[in-house]
């Protein structure tokens, strides 16, 4: 049986990860380099970075800012903000990340999809989407889920793995930050079209709502949080083993 993944994800805005954290141990962390080792050390499977600012300034203490995380971490790292081209895919895979999300730039440019995944391989593309439902429809959001692109997400989603993602993070702007539960609704109807792996995120908000994803989506593959980690309302350690407890397969 597959291994489901707990992934922390570290929001990234000139060199400091703007969500805050307060663990015990670690006082004010203004690099995310840190708080990246942290996790690594304390159960996490993967890591996802978002350059949520992927101005040029900002970029450039990126790159420095992944150097430094690859070369201390010893788990998978995605990286994702400003990617538009396949040079940018270059740029931080030359880096030391795994893979790389894409989200505003295939949806300016299709074809980035399929073109980064002959370059590199699936398995390093990741499709980002921020779906909200618009009058029951579920629609793809761009530039930090604040412009509604019309298009329906299902179907993006599922062009989008043709095309080559080899992995897919379902962002869901309605249940995201609110702390009630992942958007099972929505994460089901991913399901149901493509065959790569699927990342929840966006709801989580107790150590039960991951048991609800996993239980109630087995095809579901990882579960992603942002400030329930952060400022130590789940305890990644605590969390793998309720996991375990439930009979959900997890890496401990």
């Amino acid at each position: 049986m597959i291994t489901k993944r707990i992934i922390p994800c570290l929001d990234v805005k000139n060199g400091r990860v703007v969500k805050g954290v307060n663990f015990a141990g670690l006082q004010d962390v203004s690099s995310p380099v840190e708080l990246a080792k942290f996790y690594s050390d304390n159960g996490a499977d993967e890591l996802v970075f978002y350059d949520i600012t992927a101005s040029a300034e900002g970029r450039a203490l990126f790159t420095d800012i992944l150097r430094e995380t690859a070369s201390s971490v010893f788990i998978p790292l995605t990286v994702g903000g400003g990617i538009n081209t396949v040079e940018d895919f270059d740029r931080v895979l030359k880096c030391g990340a795994d893979k790389v999300s894409v989200n505003s730039g295939a949806i300016r440019n299709p074809e980035l999809v399929s073109k980064a995944a002959k370059l590199y391989g699936d398995q390093c593309v990741v499709l980002s989407v921020d779906v909200k439902r618009v009058e029951g429809v579920f629609r793809v959001f761009s530039k930090g889920g604040r412009e509604n692109t019309g298009m329906e997400a299902i179907s993006w989603i599922r062009r989008c793995v043709e095309n080559g993602a080899g992995e897919v993070v379902v962002n869901s702007i309605d249940t995201d930050g609110v702390k009630g539960g992942f958007d099972l609704e929505m994460l089901e109807a991913v399901c149901n079209v493509v065959n790569v792996p699927v990342i929840a995120s966006g709801g989580a908000g107790k150590i039960q709502d991951f048991i609800s994803l996993f239980k109630t989506l087995p095809k579901v593959d990882a579960g992603l949080a942002a400030s329930i980690f952060h400022f130590g309302e789940v305890q990644i350690p605590d969390l793998k083993k309720a996991m375990a407890a439930a009979n959900i397969h997890t890496r401990i």
